[in-house]
């Protein structure tokens, strides 16, 4: 039987060290195809492909829609889409961002999933919150072999905590462990195909760039009583094992952690408008009572000066406010 011949692996936060790493101890002649996500800003020019081809034998390549996979490569998915497997293909999806991010890992756990879940290794490595825990219990489900770093060796501990949080996986190591593991799991044989449920080519098709449908999220969750903070449509909650998880019919998906961070942002925002919308309030009020007293219109002067009071008042009220909310805020996310 042929061997495990995708390895998929998923990082952020402290990420780009531990690759560097792992592209340095993988050898030359490894008989599988390394696809990488790691979540990169669209606004600066990454040269992620550089470091990972000088660090070792491996030459790596951001990919490209249609790219066809070969073993002893490493493919990084690109600022701004999501990478995805398609048998022996690559493919870009321009759907909607997931954990507010594109590339995301999930949707590339996901899709190998799909189309090859006997035939990949997926790894979940030193980052922030929570991405990727969902796609790799899928991985999981459909065949594949699974692989967290150990909290306790990672640079960042939220996301292999979120993974071991969702269920227990194959393999929890050190990175130090994983270039002697990952050549012994490729170099297991493949399993047998899982036929995919029609949620699965549903989620995938929505990083794509496929079309949502109401009627399908129905089926995969139950309608919540949260708005998405990216479009503001009905969110569906979604239940894998322990995990919490949200998504809007246009695609937008979260973790129930994400959820909160993205919730919080909001209303920070919505904080902002109201502060500026007083301050404006506050000005007006200034000029309005000083042109009455200058015209000495004395009752009218004083109207507006209870209005500056008043306003000035509730500004004060809601610069407190946002000041305990980012203390609120700064204490929630410390580890």
């Amino acid at each position: 039987m042929s061997n495990r011949d995708i390895l998929a692996i998923g990082t952020s936060a402290g990420g780009v060290d531990a690759l560097r790493f792992l592209a340095s101890e993988l050898p030359g002649d490894f008989p599988a195809s390394v696809l990488v996500v790691i979540h990169l800003s669209a606004h600066f020019e990454s040269s992620l492909d550089a470091i990972l081809t000088q660090a070792g034998p491996l030459p790596a390549h951001f990919a490209a829609d249609d790219m066809t996979m070969e073993p002893g490569r490493i493919y990084i998915g690109p600022p701004d889409s999501h990478m995805l497997t398609d048998g022996d293909k690559l493919r870009l999806g321009q759907g909607p961002r997931e954990n507010n991010t594109r590339p995301a890992i999930d949707p590339l756990f996901r899709s190998v999933a799909l189309c090859c879940g006997h035939r990949g290794v997926g790894v979940v490595l030193t980052g922030t919150l929570g991405d990727g825990a969902s796609g790799l219990h899928i991985l999981h489900e459909y065949g594949g072999l699974t692989v967290v770093q150990d909290p306790g060796d990672a640079a960042f501990s939220g996301m292999p905590e979120a993974a071991l949080t969702q269920f227990k996986p194959d393999h929890v190591t050190s990175l130090a462990g994983m270039p002697a593991l990952f050549r012994r799991l490729v170099n297991q044989p493949q399993g047998n195909p899982i036929p995919p449920s029609s949620d699965l080519v549903y989620e995938v098709d929505l990083a794509k760039g496929g079309t949502g449908s109401m009627s399908q999220m129905d089926r995969i969750g139950e309608r919540s009583l949260l708005a998405c903070p990216d479009c503001h449509g009905v969110m569906w909650e979604i239940k894998e094992g322990n995990l919490l998880r949200y998504r809007c019919h246009v695609g937008h998906a979260y973790t129930a952690e994400l959820m909160s961070l993205a919730l919080d942002e909001n209303l920070r925002r919505a904080l902002d408008s109201g502060l500026r919308a007083l301050d404006e309030r506050i000005a007006l009020a200034q000029k309005l009572y000083k042109q009455a007293e200058h015209a000495g219109r004395t009752h009218l002067a004083e109207s507006w000066r209870r209005k500056l009071v008043e306003c000035e008042r509730e500004a004060e009220v809601l610069r407190d406010s946002i000041k305990r909310f980012d203390q609120l805020a700064a204490h929630a996310v410390q580890p």
